[in-house]
This record gives C-alpha cells, sequence and structure tokens, in this order.
C-alpha cells in the first residue's frame, strides 16, 4: 500500500507491504466557503459576540492587529486587506494601525519570510508590521498577577490600542486545547517572564493541559484570567482543511469567537477510532510546522490515545531548519545527560521553567507510553543524538521493525499529524 505524509513542503511517500492491515485515519471532509472575503465582512457586521465592527472603530484612533508567526500556515493573504480595509472605511488612518506578529518565544520573522507570514504585498507596503519580543522589559506593561500567581506582562503596543485584534488559526493544540483566540494574545504578545510562569510544570503536567481540551485546562483557565484582565479583545479565527482551504472565518469578542470556531473544527479534528494500535505512523504536519525538530513533539503528542502501551509511534519531519533555539536544544541535552526522571523532578520543582524546556518536557508524554522513530533527512547525527528518540533510516523501514517486534500487523496512518487528533473509541 502507498500512503503519503505531510512532509516539508510537498508530500512523502511511503510504500507499505500489501501484508499490513492498514488503517488511514483523516478527518471528514469539511465544508469550504465559496467566498471567504464574503464571509467575512458578513461576519463584521454580525459577529459571533460583541459589537460590529463599525461600531468598535467608531471614535477610536489607533488598532493593532495580532498575527501568528511563521510555524502556522494561517492564511493572512486571505483576510488581512479585507480587515484593513475595513478599518480604514470605519474612519481609522493607516498610520494609527499596526500588526504585531505574535511570535511568543519563537524568533522574528523578517525579511522574505516577513513577506512570505503577511501574505500580502498592499499589507506591508501600507501599514506598519513589527514582531513580537519577549524580553524586551521596556515593550510591556503590567496587568497585574492572576490567581495563580501569574504575573500578567503584555505587548504595551496590543494593549494601548483603542482596537485590539487577535487572528488565527484554531486547530488542536497539544498544551491549550485549540489554538488561536486568546492564545495569540497569551502567550502571542506576553512577556517571557508570563510565558515560562504558565508553561511552568504546575500547569504541563495537569492531565486537563492536553489537546481538544479546554474545560479543565489549567493553560486555558489561566489564558481566560488574562482575557478578563487585559479588558476586552475581538478575535478572527480561521478553520481550515487537509488542503489548507478554508472552512470557517468568523469575527467577534475574542473567548466567544473562539469557542464558536472550536465547536466547528472539534467534529472534524477530532476523530474516534475503535481500537488502538501497536504500530502508529504520523508526521509533523509538514510546512511550515516541520521546520524544526521543537515543533515536531506536537506530532508526537497527537496520537496517544491510539497509540497501544509498549508500542511504536513512527513520526516523519522534514526539520529543515534543525532542532530549534539554543535554549530547546540546551534543554535536550539536559534530558539526554540525567534521564527523564530527573529531568522531570528537577522542573517540577521550579515556578517558572526555561525558556523551551517544556516542550522537552511533552516529548515525555510520548515516550512513557512507547517506543518514538524519528524520519528526517534535515538533521545532522548531532543533532539526532540530542533528540531523546530512535532515528529511522525510512518510515517504511521502521514499521516493518516495529512489526516484526510486535507480531501485528495492524498499522495506523495519520498524513496530517497533530491537526487530527485520533480518540480511542471502543465500538460497544
Amino acid at each position: 500500500m502507498d500512503i503519503s505524509l505531510n512532509y516539508g513542503k510537498s508530500q512523502l511517500s511511503v510504500s507499505l507491504p500489501d501484508a499490513l492491515d492498514v488503517s488511514v485515519i483523516r478527518k471528514p471532509e469539511m465544508p469550504i466557503l465559496d467566498d471567504p472575503v464574503a464571509a467575512l465582512e458578513a461576519a463584521f457586521v454580525n459577529p459571533d459576540g460583541g459589537a460590529p465592527l463599525v461600531e468598535l472603530a467608531a471614535g477610536a484612533t489607533t488598532a493593532c492587529i495580532l498575527i501568528c508567526d511563521i510555524t502556522r500556515p494561517v492564511p493572512n493573504g486571505v483576510f488581512l486587506a479585507p480587515l484593513l480595509r475595513a478599518l480604514l472605511a470605519a474612519g481609522l488612518d493607516k498610520v494609527n494601525i499596526s500588526i504585531l506578529v505574535a511570535t511568543g518565544l519563537h524568533r522574528p520573522n523578517e525579511s522574505d519570510e516577513l513577506a512570505e507570514l503577511v501574505g500580502d504585498p498592499w499589507v506591508l507596503e501600507n501599514f506598519r508590521v513589527e514582531n513580537h519580543f519577549a524580553r524586551d522589559d521596556a515593550a510591556h506593561v503590567s496587568l497585574g498577577i492572576t490567581k495563580s500567581g501569574t504575573a500578567v506582562k503584555l505587548d504595551k503596543r496590543f494593549v494601548n490600542a483603542d482596537v485590539r485584534i487577535a487572528t488565527g488559526l484554531v486547530e488542536p493544540h497539544f498544551m491549550a486545547g485549540w489554538s488561536g483566540g486568546r492564545k495569540v494574545i497569551a502567550p502571542g504578545v506576553a512577556h517571557a517572564e508570563t510565558i515560562t510562569a504558565f508553561h511552568s510544570a504546575r500547569f504541563m503536567e495537569q492531565p486537563g493541559c492536553d489537546n481538544c481540551i479546554l474545560d479543565g485546562n489549567p493553560l486555558h483557565e489561566e489564558q481566560l484570567e488574562i482575557m478578563a484582565m487585559l479588558g476586552g479583545a475581538t478575535a478572527l479565527n480561521v478553520v481550515i482543511d487537509e488542503a489548507r482551504r478554508i472552512s470557517l472565518i468568523n469575527f467577534g469578542e475574542v473567548v466567544e469567537s473562539h469557542l464558536a470556531a472550536v465547536d466547528h473544527v472539534r467534529a472534524y479534528a477530532e476523530v474516534d477510532v475503535p481500537e488502538r494500535f501497536l504500530t502508529v505512523v504520523t508526521s509533523a504536519a509538514g510546512y511550515p510546522l516541520d521546520k524544526t525538530y521543537y515543533q515536531t513533539v506536537k506530532g508526537m503528542v497527537g496520537p496517544l490515545d491510539i497509540l497501544e502501551p509498549g508500542g511504536t509511534l513512527v513520526i516523519a519531519s522534514a526539520c529543515s531548519e534543525g532542532m530549534g533555539s539554543a535554549e530547546y536544544i540546551a534543554s535536550q541535552r539536559r534530558l539526554i545527560d540525567i534521564g527523564a526522571e530527573q529531568f522531570l523532578r528537577d522542573i517540577e520543582a521550579k515556578s517558572h521553567a526555561a525558556v523551551d524546556e517544556w516542550q522537552t518536557e511533552m516529548l515525555l508524554k510520548p515516550l512513557r507510553i512507547g517506543q518514538v522513530c524519528l524520519y528526517s533527512d534535515g538533521l545532522s547525527e548531532a543533532e539526532f543524538g540530542l533528540t531523546g528518540v530512535t532515528p529511522a533510516a525510512s518510515v517504511a523501514a521502521a514499521v516493518a521493525k516495529a512489526v516484526a517486534a510486535t507480531g501485528s500487523t495492524r498499522v495506523a496512518v495519520i498524513p496530517e499529524g497533530p491537526y487530527v487528533v485520533p480518540r480511542y473509541r471502543p465500538e460497544n
């Protein structure tokens, strides 16, 4: 059987023996908008929560629009221009409208990469587009402290704007439940102190901190409290299908509109599966999510509910930019040096996580269940030594070895990686 996995900017073809019993797990077919711009313009008039855009802009002088960084395939080129033109029509001057890349603690997006991210030359030529820098103390304003003790500091360019709009993709997220909405604000434009506080083990090790979970998710609850401290914002949310066509685009109050988008995508992204497998094959979703090993961990966590304990998870990721940040590499090196148990004990004692070590912490989740094999042509031998997982010469070879070890010919394949979250639901 021939399968294709999302890999880099194309597909990775894998040929598996016909003797295997392969189950391919994908989203059900999603409805696609014929005219996303028309749908967006209608949403400006009839939002999912809050006032219409024209009322939000009435009497306003400044506006700040957040966009996700390069790690997500958000169709900014479709919706940014209509949004900006609507703000101009409502009376704002373009010199008072800024676009802020919500990088969190990721690196900035600049030059050709920024042009790719924005997706529209007219936007770049006519509006300020700047990056958020989480470690720039002077760029943030304090909003207070949450009930759990997190010091909340957000980028003052967003906080001080009269009109605040967060834009982003709503998809499964292995910590916050679902991406988009409130997450574009925190951690998107939060200070490093805020990010490292609610990415610490006291949040991450709670069972509710997982894909597709909002109720009882401590990270989501912290984000909601931060939204209340901010005093209001709106969101433009987008849902895409496997071919990255727009299935939904909405607008409205940041929490309410985000929940409406979640309600739409949940029926497609969570897929019931009646059995568990000793061999599961997946991807890191392809470009741009699989540019680094850091982001690849999301693909390892997504299918865990259908991985039989002691089984093998095989993942393909291009890792075209290598491991990730220097801080993440240091965290992975600590894991290799001291082992998983000591690593976890060390981080559980800290009030603030070290930058990017939460991704190493999340890597421990699949490693507790079974073996992880990684196929990538973007990592050096030395970098593979820091992954904490087993390198695979090919996906097919890793599958063959796993099947031989277990004797089970049942194999699950998830071509889209973490954008699909299979749930074990045994048949009655």
